[in-house]
C-alpha cells in the first residue's frame, strides 16, 4: 500500500475492512470478562494503526493523481464520506474532522494513555506483594506447584499487558496528530496540483481536493476513534465474572431509587413554561416506569429468597449476633518463620533476581542431610512493623533472632586477623557475633585483600537462619517426624521396629531420647544404630537420660569424628579428682539423676572461669575443647557448659573409641590449676 499504486476498488475494500476490524475489536473489548482475556489487544492496536496510516498514504497518492476528475476518483467510500456524511460542504467537513480529531486526541486517547501509565506503574509496584502471597500460599499448602506456576504466569502477563498498553496508547495519539498533518498536506498539495498542473480554478480545485481529502480523513478517523474507545474501555475494565454490558445493567440500574429521583427531576423541568414538554415529560415517564418495574423485580427476588430460606431446616440461633467460632478461626503458628521489612522483599522475589529463597532451600536440604530428619519449610512474609532492612526469625511464633541487613551493600566479616580498616557501617555478624562492616559493593575486592570474609545480604540471612536452626534442632523434631523415621526403618529392618515400638518403648520416650541427642548436637541420621542400642538398653531402664547415655556410647565414633575429624589423638580436659568425686557423690545421692542438682556458687564460678580460659586457648590453637568426665556426671556438666561463650564438648569415659589416643591437656576445677 505504501509503495505500489492501489486501484480505487481495492481501496474501498480495505477501507471497509478497516472499519469492520475496528468495530469487531471494540465489541471484543466490551464483551471480555477481564483485560487478560484479550491480551493480544496491544499488538492488534499497533497493526491496525499502521494499516490505517498505510491506507492514508495509498489514498493520498490516488487523490493527488486523480483528484482533478472529482467524484469517485479515489473510490466510492471516500466519495460517500465526502458527499453524504458532510453534505458535500468541505467547510462543514473540515469542522467535523477537527472535532473528531479533538475528541480522539484530547479526550479519549489522552485519558486512556494516562490510565494505562498509572495501571502499569501500580501493577509493577504490586508484583512483589503478589509473588510473596503466592509463595506464602504454596508454603502453607493451600495451592499446588502447578497452581503457583499459573498464578505467577498470570501476574507476569498482567504486568506485560499494562506495560504494552502504555506504549500502544502512544501510537494512537501519534495517529491523531498524523491525521491532522496529512489533511493539511493533502489540501495544500491538491490545490497546487489542481491549479498548476490541471489548470483548475481555485474554487473548483478547493472543492474537488478538499472534499476528497476530508472524506479520506473521516474514513481514517472513525476507525481511529473506535480503536481509541476500545483501548479506553480495556484499561478502565475491572476484573469480574461479567462482561461490560452485564456490569452496567447490574450496577447502574440495580437500584430503583436513582431512576425514581431522575424521573422526578425531569418531570419538574418539563413542567416549567417554555421548556420542551414532550421530550422531558416522555423521558420522565420512561424513567418512572423503569424504576417501578425494578422495584417490583427486587421485591419478587426478595420474596423468592425468603421462601427458599424458609424451606431449609432452621439452625439453632447463637447466643450472640456474631458468627459462632470454630477451629478454622484458630490459626496454627508457623514452625519456622522469616519476617522481612519492605526493603528486603526483592531478596525473596525471584522475578527481581532475589536468591534468598533458593539459599534457604539449600540450608534446609543440608540441615536435613546432616541432622537425619526433614527440616520443616520456612514460611516467609513481609512485616511492615519491622525496620525497612530488618528481618526476624521465629520458631513456633516466638522470635529467636533478628538483625538488620543492607541489600545494596556487602558485609565484610573480620575472621580474627585482618590487615587494615574499612569504612562503612560497623556491626556484629548476626550468626556468630564477629566484628563486621557493611561496605559498598565497590569495596569488595579491597576488603578481601585486607583479609575480610565478604558476603552479600542474602548469605547473611541464610547463615543466621542456619545457625539458629542448628541450635534449636531438637525443637523441630516432633512425633510426626519420629513416626516417619520409624516408617522408613520398617522397610529395611521390620523386625527391629516391631520388637521395640510400641511394646517395649513408647514413641514419646523415643522422641525424648532423639531430642536429647539433638540438643547436644548429635545427629540422628544413623537411626538404625540408635534403635538397636535402645532395644538393648530398654530392658534395664526407661529413663530417657539413661537411654540417651546408652545411645551415645553406640554413636561414640560418629560423635568424636564430628568433633575432631579423623585425628588419632584426642586432646581432653579433665576435672580435678576431688571435684569429680564430689559431683559423683551428689549424683548418687540423687538416685543417679542429674536434674535438680546445683553446684555450689563459688565452685561453679571457679569451674566456669577455668573452662573458659582453656577453651579460649584451644580456639586460638585451632583445636576443639573436650571435657572428659565420668558417665554419671556427663549430662550435668554438658548442661552446665551448653550456654557458655565457647563451644565445649563433654564426653564420658565410655564414649572414647578404642582407636583414639587420649591426651590430657589440662585439669580444671581444683584450687590450683594443673596444666599438662
Amino acid at each position: 500500500m505504501v509503495t505500489l499504486p492501489m486501484p480505487p476498488f481495492l481501496l474501498d475494500v480495505l477501507f471497509t475492512f478497516n472499519i469492520a476490524l475496528s468495530i469487531v475489536v471494540l465489541l471484543v473489548c466490551v464483551y471480555s470478562m477481564r483485560p487478560l482475556d484479550f491480551a493480544v489487544f496491544p499488538t492488534i492496536l499497533l497493526i491496525a494503526t499502521l494499516m490505517r496510516l498505510a491506507l492514508n498514504v495509498a489514498s493520498t497518492r490516488v487523490v493527488l493523481l486523480y483528484g482533478h476528475e472529482g467524484g469517485d476518483a479515489a473510490g466510492k467510500v471516500i466519495e460517500a464520506f465526502g458527499e453524504v456524511v458532510i453534505g458535500g460542504n468541505y467547510v462543514v467537513g473540515l469542522v467535523v474532522f477537527l472535532i473528531l480529531v479533538i475528541i480522539n486526541f484530547v479526550v479519549v486517547t489522552k485519558g486512556a494513555g494516562r490510565i494505562s501509565e498509572v495501571s502499569a506503574r501500580f501493577t509493577l509496584d504490586a508484583m512483589p506483594g503478589k509473588q510473596m502471597a503466592i509463595d506464602a500460599d504454596l508454603n502453607a499448602g493451600l495451592i499446588t506447584q502447578e497452581d503457583a506456576k499459573d498464578r505467577r504466569k498470570e501476574v507476569t502477563q498482567e504486568a506485560d499487558f499494562y506495560g504494552s498498553m502504555d506504549g500502544a496508547s502512544k501510537f494512537v495519539r501519534g495517529d491523531a496528530v498524523a491525521g491532522i498533518l496529512i489533511l493539511v498536506i493533502n489540501i495544500l498539495g491538491g490545490l497546487g496540483i489542481g491549479m498548476l498542473q490541471h489548470d483548475l480554478s481555485f474554487d473548483l480545485a478547493a472543492r474537488y481536493y478538499s472534499l476528497l481529502t476530508i472524506g479520506d480523513g473521516l474514513v481514517a478517523q472513525i476507525p481511529s476513534l473506535l480503536l481509541s474507545t476500545a483501548a479506553a474501555i480495556m484499561v478502565t475494565r475491572v476484573n469480574a465474572a461479567q462482561d461490560m454490558g452485564q456490569q452496567i445493567i447490574g450496577q447502574l440500574f440495580g437500584a430503583p431509587k436513582a431512576l425514581a429521583v431522575a424521573a422526578g427531576i425531569l418531570f419538574i423541568m418539563g413542567s416549567i413554561p417554555g421548556m420542551p414538554h414532550v421530550a422531558f415529560l416522555s423521558l420522565a415517564t420512561v424513567a418512572g416506569v423503569g424504576a417501578y418495574f425494578i422495584y417490583q423485580k427486587n421485591l419478587a427476588e426478595a420474596a423468592q429468597k425468603a421462601a427458599v430460606e424458609a424451606e431449609q431446616p432452621k439452625q439453632p440461633e447463637p447466643d450472640q449476633d456474631v458468627k459462632e467460632l470454630d477451629w478454622d478461626d484458630v490459626m496454627p503458628v508457623d514452625m519456622i518463620g522469616l519476617e522481612v521489612g519492605y526493603r528486603l522483599i526483592p531478596m525473596v522475589d525471584k522475578l527481581q533476581g532475589g536468591q534468598l529463597l533458593s539459599r534457604i532451600k539449600g540450608v534446609r536440604k543440608k540441615l536435613s542431610q546432616d541432622l537425619g530428619f526433614l527440616v520443616p519449610s520456612v514460611h516467609i512474609r513481609d512485616n511492615l512493623d519491622l525496620m525497612p532492612g530488618a528481618y526476624r526469625i521465629t520458631l513456633m511464633g516466638v522470635s529467636v533472632g533478628e538483625s538488620e541487613v543492607y541489600p545494596d551493600r556487602e558485609l565484610a566479616i573480620n575472621p580474627g586477623q585482618v590487615f587494615g580498616v574499612l569504612k562503612g557501617i560497623e556491626v556484629k555478624d548476626p550468626a556468630f557475633g564477629l566484628d563486621a562492616v557493611w561496605v559498598e559493593q565497590s569495596q569488595k575486592e579491597q576488603a578481601q585483600t585486607l583479609g575480610y570474609t565478604v558476603v552479600d545480604a542474602g548469605t547473611v540471612v541464610a547463615t543466621h537462619l542456619n545457625q539458629i536452626l542448628q541450635a534449636h534442632s531438637h525443637e523441630l523434631l516432633g512425633h510426626d517426624e519420629v513416626q516417619k523415621l520409624l516408617d522408613l526403618l520398617t522397610k529395611t529392618s521390620p523386625k527391629l521396629v516391631e520388637e521395640l515400638i510400641p511394646n517395649r518403648l513408647s514413641v514419646s520416650t523415643l522422641l525424648k531420647v532423639l531430642q536429647n541427642l539433638l540438643m547436644e548436637q548429635v545427629p540422628v541420621r544413623d537411626f538404625r544404630t540408635i534403635t538397636e542400642s535402645l532395644a538393648e538398653a530398654v530392658a534395664r531402664t526407661q529413663d530417657p537420660l539413661a537411654l540417651t547415655a546408652a545411645v551415645r556410647v553406640s554413636l561414640s565414633r560418629m560423635i568424636v569424628q564430628n568433633i575432631i575429624g579423623a585425628d588419632d589423638e584426642l586432646p581432653v580436659i579433665t576435672l580435678d579428682p576431688q571435684l569429680e568425686q564430689l559431683l559423683l557423690g551428689s549424683v548418687q545421692q540423687g538416685d543417679g539423676g542429674s536434674e535438680g542438682l546445683v553446684i555450689e556458687p563459688t565452685m561453679a564460678e571457679r569451674l566456669q572461669s577455668s573452662l573458659a580460659g582453656v577453651a579460649q586457648q584451644q580456639e586460638i590453637a585451632g583445636r576443639a575443647s573436650i571435657v572428659l568426665v565420668a558417665a554419671p556426671i556427663r549430662p550435668l556438666l554438658a548442661k552446665f557448659v551448653r550456654y557458655g561463650e565457647h563451644q565445649i564438648s563433654v564426653l564420658s569415659y565410655q564414649e572414647i573409641p578404642e582407636n583414639k589416643r587420649v591426651t590430657i591437656i589440662a585439669t580444671v576445677g581444683g584450687q590450683n590449676q594443673a596444666n599438662a
